[in-house]
C-alpha cells in the first residue's frame, strides 16, 4: 500500500472531536464505542469472552500517515513503529488497531510496546499508573481512504462506511497513537 508522497494526505480521514452535530451522524450500534473512554481490550473481552483474541498483521519501522505524524508533533519523513491488528471474536474482525509509536517513546521499560506478539496493547496501557489518555476524536472512514482498506481487507463484503477512534496515549509522559477502527460484525 502506498504511504508515500501527496497518496498519503488525500487518502485520510478527516479526525473530528465528538461534537453532538458529529455524534448524530453515527450510527447508533457504534456512538457508545466509540465514546467509551475505558479500555477497549476489556470490553471486547466482556463482549466476546473466550473467543476474543489479537491477531498481529504487520509491525515495523515505517512512516506515519500525515495526519498521525501531526498528532505526535513528528516530521512527516520520519519514521515511527507502527503495529497493525485485528480484534477477533470467534475469528471475525471486530476491530482494525493501528498504533503509532515515535523512537524516544520506546526508551527504557516500554521497549516493551515493540514486542507485543498476540497481546493486546490495552491491557499494558491500562496497567501503566503513569497513563494518561488525549480527548477522543472520531472519523468516518470510506472506500479509498487509506485505513478503511486496510481495516477492512479481509471483509468478505466491502461496506459503504465505517467509524474509528483515534488518541494519544503518554506513558510517563512519552506519547504513542492509538487508532481504532469498528468493523461492521462488532457486537454481533
Amino acid at each position: 500500500m502506498n504511504q508515500t508522497g501527496f497518496g498519503r494526505h488525500r487518502r485520510e480521514p478527516h479526525w473530528h472531536s465528538p461534537t453532538a452535530l458529529q455524534r448524530a451522524r453515527v450510527p447508533l450500534q457504534r456512538l457508545d464505542w466509540l465514546l467509551d473512554d475505558g479500555s477497549l481490550t476489556r470490553r471486547l473481552v466482556a463482549a466476546c469472552g473466550e473467543a476474543f483474541r489479537v491477531a498481529p498483521l504487520d509491525q515495523g519501522w515505517r512512516r506515519p500517515l500525515l495526519n498521525e505524524a501531526g498528532m505526535l508533533g513528528m516530521h512527516p519523513a520520519h519514521y515511527a513503529f507502527v503495529r497493525e491488528v485485528h480484534l477477533l471474536c470467534d475469528d471475525q474482525p471486530w476491530v482494525f488497531a493501528r498504533t503509532v509509536i515515535p523512537p524516544h517513546t520506546l526508551a527504557g521499560k516500554r521497549r516493551r510496546l515493540a514486542h507485543l506478539g498476540n497481546k493486546p496493547l490495552g491491557a499494558v496501557l491500562f496497567a501503566d499508573r503513569s497513563m494518561r489518555r488525549s480527548p477522543v476524536q472520531i472519523a468516518r472512514l470510506r472506500p479509498g481512504q487509506w485505513l478503511f482498506d486496510a481495516a477492512t481487507a479481509p471483509l468478505m463484503e466491502t461496506p459503504a462506511e465505517i467509524w474509528g477512534r483515534r488518541s494519544l496515549f503518554y506513558l510517563e509522559g512519552h506519547p504513542l497513537l492509538v487508532n481504532e477502527i469498528f468493523l461492521p460484525g462488532l457486537g454481533e
